[in-house]
């Protein structure tokens, strides 16, 4: 039987085994062709209420276990990861349109995430602290208990390994809730990885639902931390919901990302990097280059070279062929990036490549003579759209991408020195310079700023210590204490 058997998991969630769902089972659809790829449990908020319950039991015996324990069962993870890394890669080019590239990247870099977990278990996780008492005084780490995983459609394998795999590791159970729309890639997945790695049977569940699932995962009452990546607008939902709860609730959120050309810059390299930073996935990341600010100087040339770049690049079923761009996630994502690309259009901005679609695949568009009050450049468009936009100065630069709601990650293509001036200057979570905006690893904090979010709360040792555990104070003394009373 293979990982990802259909006779396992159809019409079914997971709660430490898999069973049938109080709200029924739906259809899990191939956005490239339409076509039905099988069919999987539906949860509802009885689901949730039940899953709570259990994970809070599970997880007291799972905090108490030996780091050793734990990071084996990570450790095990990863090697399943890398054992069955084309089968999953398989589901993530049909469930979630990606090319075969980008869904290789998702495998290991899920495989990567295990074995950084399974390292963390054992990272230390306490001060001494210095006291006025006679007595030892320190700071210790212990697991929060019970954190709800709320991960999107884009990267769904990545996005939500990175909160469930240190999760784990440091003694937490997991509540997951997948996108409907890749709830095999970015859940199923993730079930059946750790349940093979012999995972104690109530950590982890799966709970693919609606709206209503992912509002009863932040409320259930056993629930201390909610991790979410997803928009803006569902983050702040959520962050106002576990602010009235007093809940911890991280949040990696949307992004409208600037890359700065700066005089002087290769135009053939910097073309190439706002390609690839506009088009990668369809443009659908958040840290995708939404704004092309380039220095006058070069404009020109530099429109007609990434334009040139865009028509040349294969868009198509990522099953059936080698190509650049795969399909957008559905009809309404679709028809939202048309709307953008069509309205900067009636703005006056020129059309100098894309902007036209068949199905659900939409051309890698570039728009000139765009002004920053038009839709697609003031606006979040998750799609494989580059506003380009002149600049006079360096400080015309800066303050064009300082100018935007959303904090996530700049790139900055040129010299060193004056990068370094722009990367003082631009409130943000991520800076890449002379690189382009989509950067990621297992081993860094990542997170953005006001509407990208509530900092960098993933990655890294110290984020994940952060987010998933709770500091506790504990004092000892060689005898009682005496006091006046």
């Amino acid at each position: 039987m293979t990982l990802l058997d259909s006779g396992t998991w159809t019409g079914k969630i997971f709660n430490g085994e898999w069973t049938g769902a109080a709200d029924g089972a739906y259809d899990v659809v191939e956005p490239a062709t339409g076509a039905t790829l099988g069919g999987l449990g539906r949860a509802a908020t009885a689901d949730v209420a039940a899953a709570a319950t259990r994970a809070a039991a599970a997880q007291r015996d799972w905090a108490a276990r030996t780091y050793e324990e734990r990071a084996a069962v990570l450790r095990r993870a990863g090697r399943l990861f890398e054992r069955h890394a084309e089968e999953i890669e398989e589901w993530l080019v049909r469930e979630a349109g990606s090319v075969p590239p980008k869904a290789k990247l998702e495998t290991h870099f899920a495989e990567s995430l295990c074995y950084e977990a399974a390292a963390l278990a054992s990272h230390p996780q306490g001060l001494v602290l210095p006291s006025a008492q006679p007595r030892w005084s320190l700071a210790r780490r212990r697991p929060a208990g019970v954190v709800s995983v709320i991960a999107p459609f884009n990267f769904p394998l990545i996005l939500a390994m990175r909160s469930v795999a240190p999760a784990l590791a440091l003694g937490n159970a997991v509540l997951l809730k997948p996108d409907l729309r890749t709830a095999v890639a970015g859940g199923v997945t993730v079930a059946r990885i750790f349940e093979d790695a012999g995972l104690p049977a109530g950590l982890l569940h799966l709970l693919p639902g609606g709206v209503d699932v992912g509002e009863a995962v932040v409320a259930a009452p056993e629930v201390r931390v909610v991790s979410f990546t997803g928009s803006t607008s569902a983050g702040r939902r959520i962050g106002e919901a576990c602010g009235r709860l007093l809940k911890r609730a991280h949040l990696e959120l949307g992004g409208n990302n600037a890359l700065i050309v700066l005089p002087g810059a290769d135009v053939a390299r910097a073309a190439s990097a706002g390609a690839w930073g506009s088009f990668l996935h369809q443009g659908q990341i958040c840290m995708t280059t939404g704004r092309q600010l380039v220095h006058e100087s070069l404009h020109d040339e530099y429109v007609a070279v990434l334009a040139e770049k865009a028509g040349k690049l294969p868009v198509g079923d990522p099953a059936s062929g080698q190509v650049a761009l795969g399909p957008v996630i559905d009809r309404s994502q679709l028809e939202r990036i048309d709307r953008l690309v069509r309205d900067t259009v009636a703005a006056g901005a020129r059309l100098a490549a894309g902007g036209t679609h068949e199905g659900l695949f939409y051309r890698p568009t570039v728009l000139a003579e765009v002004t920053p009050d038009m839709p697609a450049y003031a606006q979040e468009v998750f799609g494989p759209v580059a506003p380009v936009v002149p600049f006079r100065t360096v400080d015309d630069a800066i303050a064009l991408a300082a100018d935007s709601e959303y904090g996530l990650s700049l790139g900055i293509l040129g010299d060193v020195g004056e990068a370094m001036r722009v990367a003082d200057a631009v409130p943000t979570g991520l800076v890449h310079i002379n690189d382009q905006t989509v950067n990621d690893e297992p081993v860094v904090p990542f997170g953005g700023l006001a509407a990208s979010g509530n900092g960098s709360r993933f990655g890294g040792p110290d984020a994940n210590l952060e987010a998933f555990t709770e500091t506790q104070w504990v004092t000892l003394r060689g005898e009682i204490a005496p006091h006046p009373f």
